[in-house]
């Protein structure tokens, strides 16, 4: 009897292995497919917007050397390009990239700091949370570019204008935001924390600032590019260098090869920025998940 079972429990067993080797192989072959199928469409969009952006500049270029737009008004890339040539030879350029980055730099940084410190202050205190919350919600709403000429007038045309012109249109949402995350934060783990006889700061050391990283980081995505606009819009105003000068003062002398320069560096100047906090919140994700 027992000599009969056993082929027959080794034919299951042999039946099974094959059937689970079967299986996995077509996983792994589906696996294959819909990676290939992901990076074919992944340089397809990569070439599509090369593409596109070639087009456009074919066309600008070809309207305005045969006059079918109005080349002095609109400009063309060559033009722009040529600009661009001579100021990186006389490095005037450097000087308004230059200033520019460190305004953006310094009013990011100073946003990130006093973003979290106030938040931070607020998840500790639910009084002053509540007291401040509707006035930071205001001063949010406002238009910054309405700021700017008080700003110039109660700190006067200098560089810490501009740099804090840049952090006031960043600062009031992202407390808000970072706020609302730590308010977020796991209540069971803050529970743990406070039977096994924690502190609050614990609870914000060891629970709150950890689960918000990513809030955090998502936050410093936006506001990197806030803090442009608000020292551009800084410069506007109470600058005699940097893009933002740039471009008001090439708009005043209709200078619209060096005003599209400007734009145009602006547009890579902060598509730069950008990937800098990208390739970090990647970084990060990396680093968690090992």
């Amino acid at each position: 009897m027992s000599k009969t079972e056993i082929p027959a429990a080794s034919g299951t067993n042999i039946t099974s292995n094959a059937s689970a080797i079967s299986t996995a192989a077509s996983s792994s072959t589906a696996q294959r497919t819909f990676l290939s199928k992901y990076r074919l469409h992944k340089k397809f969009v990569a070439a599509a917007r090369v593409l596109l952006l070639v087009v456009f500049l074919s066309v600008w270029e070809l309207t305005a050397s045969h006059q079918i737009i109005d080349s002095f008004i609109f400009s063309s890339p060559s033009k722009i390009a040529r600009c661009f040539l001579d100021m990186v030879a006389d490095r005037s350029i450097f000087l308004h990239l230059g200033v520019t980055l460190y305004e953006t730099i310094v009013s990011f940084l100073l946003v990130i700091v006093f973003s979290i410190l106030t938040a931070v202050l607020l998840w500790f205190s639910k009084k002053l949370s509540e007291i401040l919350e509707p006035y930071l919600v205001v001063l949010n709403s406002l238009p910054k570019s309405a700021l700017a000429p008080l700003l110039i007038v109660w700190l006067g045309a200098t560089r810490t204008t501009i740099i804090v012109a840049g952090m006031s249109v960043a600062i009031f949402g992202s407390i808000l935001n970072l706020y609302t995350s730590f308010m977020s934060a796991d209540p069971g783990k803050m529970t743990l924390i406070y039977t096994l006889g924690g502190k609050r700061h614990q609870v914000l050391t060891k629970v709150v600032l950890p689960s918000s990283i990513p809030a955090i980081i998502s936050n410093m995505k936006v506001n990197i590019g806030l803090c442009l606009v608000g020292v551009i819009i800084g410069e506007f105003l109470a600058a005699k260098e940097g893009l933002g000068y740039l471009i008001i003062y090439s708009s005043q002398v209709f200078k619209m090869d060096w005003l599209l320069m400007s734009i145009c560096l602006l547009c890579l100047f902060a598509m730069c920025l950008y990937a800098l906090i990208n390739q970090l919140e990647s970084c990060y994700l990396k680093r968690n998940k090992r």
